[in-house]
């Protein structure tokens, strides 16, 4: 079979970048694959970095999407430790490390995200850590251990998991952050007190509604952490968990339509024909939702750039999937289906008893509707059921209501309600 002479180039070496180059073989494609990296390491998965990488669970290398074999055996060029540094749509080429220039014919921006830095004084000072790599992972396990006093700064996914991690290792853990309940702007007030009351019954200290001012340092090395009421919380180790930034530098300066990342439509082509993007980078139009979100998750960096190889290949490609995650704090495993702004509910209905009732582990679904429209549903510690809650989720969205009682009643299955 003669070799396509065409280059197809992936900018960002992580999951969303492998798996396009997966796909573009799995479909076929003979040409030229590159695929830049701006780490050092193999490419890799992040959710094991706060999960059981981070926990001294899983090895280093059960991280890692494929060996070095792998992209040799896929004929897969990569260029580690290596950024792209500019550019130029016009002549359809890309510049590595200010040096090397690669033409391409297609072009895919995987490039992620940056973790959100916390401006504050103090903030550079060592013992201050962030979670976004397998080095940032590497350099806080070697810092928790048995009585090591933690501040995380941040209620979100990555500081609640990092937090139970801390907890497993003996820490005292204190959490800091600026809304009243952790998750609260993803879950609401109904769903965001499970995890309160989970990490409670696990010796984690909450401040909430509380801001940090500085983070207090003795000869560069961290202290403790002011926060804006005065107090002052001792600590040895301060994880700062408040969010990322999607990567976009380079999208910007090649002069790309930006809104939240960069712009996308429902096949993840940007506003260039011959450059797509997916993964935490891309704001893209979802069929689904009728409107651009961008999702920085593990499931959209998977099914984003499978989607966005066939796309790249001239398959006809609508990208429509229910927004998806995970999350395992403790002995708690959850995974939630579907996308609701903050107040974009009327209801929550709960399957099952959310409740830390006699210590248990509570096992439930709750689901978040409007006019009685299933919008997105949680199921916690109740498995196989997210192909039902998916369905439901998609009929919610097309207009199609649902009896919160029925909903409720664990008597009724799930896929009759879905249809």
């Amino acid at each position: 079979m003669e070799r396509d002479q065409r280059t197809f180039v992936i900018v960002g070496a992580s999951l969303a970048g492998v798996t396009a180059a997966e796909t573009l073989r799995a479909e076929g494609f003979t040409g030229r694959i590159v695929l830049v990296g701006e780490e050092r390491e193999l490419p890799y998965e992040r959710p094991p970095l706060s999960k059981g990488y981070l926990l001294g669970n899983d090895p280093r290398e059960r991280a890692l999407l494929h060996d070095e074999e792998w992209y040799a055996a896929h004929n897969v060029e990569l260029f580690l430790d290596c950024r792209a540094t500019n550019l130029h749509p016009g002549t359809r080429t890309v510049t590595l490390d200010n040096v090397t220039e690669l033409r391409y014919d297609k072009l895919l921006l995987a490039t992620g995200s940056w973790v959100r830095d916390l401006r504050v004084p103090g903030s550079a000072a060592r013992g201050v850590h962030h979670l976004r790599t397998l080095d940032d992972a590497d350099a806080l396990r070697a810092a928790l251990s048995e009585g090591v006093r933690v501040v995380v700064i941040g209620a979100g996914w990555i500081g609640l998991e990092t937090a139970a991690a801390a907890r497993a290792y003996g820490c005292p853990v204190t959490v800091v952050e600026v809304a009243p309940l952790p998750l609260w702007r993803v879950l609401g007030d109904e769903v965001a007190v499970v995890f309160r009351d989970l990490h409670a019954a696990h010796g984690v200290v909450f401040r909430f509604d509380t801001a940090v001012s500085a983070i207090r340092s003795r000869d560069g090395r961290a202290t403790g952490v002011l926060l804006d009421d005065g107090t002052e919380l001792a600590a040895d180790v301060v994880v700062v968990g408040v969010g990322v930034l999607p990567a976009t530098e380079l999208a910007e300066a090649a002069g790309l339509a930006m809104h939240d990342g960069v712009v996308t439509d429902g096949s993840l082509r940007t506003s260039d024909p011959d450059i797509y993007a997916c993964g935490d980078v891309a704001s893209s139009f979802h069929p689904l939702l009728g409107k651009r979100i961008r999702m920085e998750h593990w499931a959209n960096a998977l099914g984003g750039g499978a989607a966005a190889a066939r796309a790249m290949l001239g398959r006809s490609v609508v990208y429509d999937p229910v927004p998806y995650f995970y999350s395992d704090q403790y002995d708690l495993g959850m995974e939630y289906s579907g996308y609701v702004e903050p107040g974009g509910y009327d209801q929550v209905v709960f399957r099952g008893d959310p409740s830390f009732a006699d210590g248990r582990v509570p096992e439930f679904i709750a689901f978040w509707l409007k006019d009685g429209r299933v919008l997105a549903g949680m199921n916690v510690n109740v498995w196989d059921v997210v192909d039902d809650i998916q369905r439901l989720v998609r009929a919610g969205y097309a207009g199609r209501s649902v009896d919160p009682a029925k909903l409720a009643d664990p008597a009724v299955p799930l896929d009759d309600l879905a249809g």
